[in-house]
């Protein structure tokens, strides 16, 4: 048989120089594959903004729930499933993936990185300036907050703490885990559920005169429902006689006091911060410097970080290292509000005067509704 080169080549073992080669390409090969896997996986973090009609009975479920647990709370204002928060939410989402490519080196470079439990929370309330005091938050290179409300202690708390975990984005232990529910500020339960995972958590409320508010939050049920019934009519058990209706969900989220006492049964009020919902338009310097002393951060998100909208009537944010257009938050904020009646905005202003009194007392600061 003759002499084959080619044949010889087949029958040579390699020898142990080659196969260590083999070995070390073998493990870069595994290390890029995790590198990119680290990459995506920040995706889990992003709910899933699919609204199947079988996610949609879910959600009226827990719905139906939640408001029993309200008591007599009539919420003709769908706060939960309306399509301005789920529009809300990739805005969210696009903010989230902002932030996370911000700090995908330091993430890819830091293997220490987990999910982890909130520290602190956004409890309330709904239409107060809570979306805005997230965003401003996120500009902190310190806190890593989950784009939309979870909802797991008044909707989703059956589900367990692995579940909301899970729903948290990766963060280092120097970095503050946050998220904003808004409801759960005036739920029952949710004091007592809280605690329970954690009697440490800071809380913070961002409250907003309970006029306005209730305006606002029928403004923008009225925006996707244009025949529910006049703000007027709603807002009164009996006109005449100028009886408030306190079941209405826009009337009763503003008796602020009353949630306040639920909270202060299970936390202490130097856990609680309480936040100017009008400042954070007027002056969101310096309620963001309370926010981040509170939180025991650096006073990094500052005055160069806002540039004033005069057409939308609030402050958007802008990156000044970046030097890039400043961003403003979605569409449906700063709708304008309709004309009510002035004889029922006195009647609502007196009827919440005993409340934001017994407010101011609790907190120790007069927010100048009165």
């Amino acid at each position: 048989m003759e002499y084959s080169p080619f044949l010889h080549i087949l029958h040579v073992v390699p020898s142990s120089h080659v196969r260590n080669k083999l070995f070390v390409f073998c493990i870069m090969l595994s290390l890029w594959v995790y590198m990119i896997y680290c990459c995506v996986g920040y995706c889990s973090t992003v709910p899933n903004l699919t609204y199947s009609p079988a996610r949609r009975h879910e959600n009226d479920a827990a719905t139906d729930n939640r408001d029993s647990s309200l008591g007599a709370s009539r919420d003709l204002l769908n706060n939960e499933n309306e399509l301005d928060s789920r529009g809300d939410e990739w805005n969210e989402v696009r903010s989230e993936t902002k932030a996370v490519d911000d700090n995908a080196m330091s993430g890819f470079l830091n293997e220490t990185e987990s999910k982890k439990l909130p520290q602190a929370i956004i409890i309330g309330v709904k239409k107060g300036g809570t979306r805005a005091l997230l965003e401003f938050l996120r500009l902190h290179p310190d806190i890593r907050a989950v784009g939309a409300e979870p909802h797991f202690f008044d909707r989703n708390y059956d589900k367990g703490l692995e579940w909301y975990r899970e729903l948290m984005p990766k963060s280092s232990e120097d970095q503050l885990t946050m998220e904003k529910t808004p409801s759960y500020f005036v739920t029952r339960e949710v004091p007592s559920r809280l605690y329970s995972m954690s009697k440490d958590t800071k809380l913070i409320v961002v409250v907003r005169n309970p006029v306005t508010r209730a305006i606002s939050d029928y403004t923008q049920t009225r925006s996707k429902k244009p025949d529910i019934p006049s703000f007027e009519s709603l807002t009164f058990k009996n006109i005449s006689a100028g009886l408030i209706d306190t079941t209405w969900s826009a009337v009763q989220i503003g008796m602020y006091a009353r949630h306040l006492e639920r909270w202060l049964q299970f936390f202490p009020m130097e856990q609680l911060l309480f936040v100017s919902g009008e400042r954070l338009i007027t002056d969101p310097a310096g309620e963001m410097a309370r926010v981040q002393d509170f939180l025991r951060l650096r006073r990094v998100v500052t005055e160069k970080y806002f540039h004033f909208n005069p057409t939308k009537g609030f402050p958007c944010l802008k990156r000044p290292e970046l030097n890039t257009k400043p961003h403003c938050l979605g569409k449906t904020k700063g709708r304008t509000h309709p004309n009510i009646d002035p004889q029922v905005v006195r009647t609502l202003r007196d009827f919440y005067k005993p409340f934001n009194r017994k407010f101011y007392k609790m907190t120790g600061h007069n927010f100048g509704w009165d």
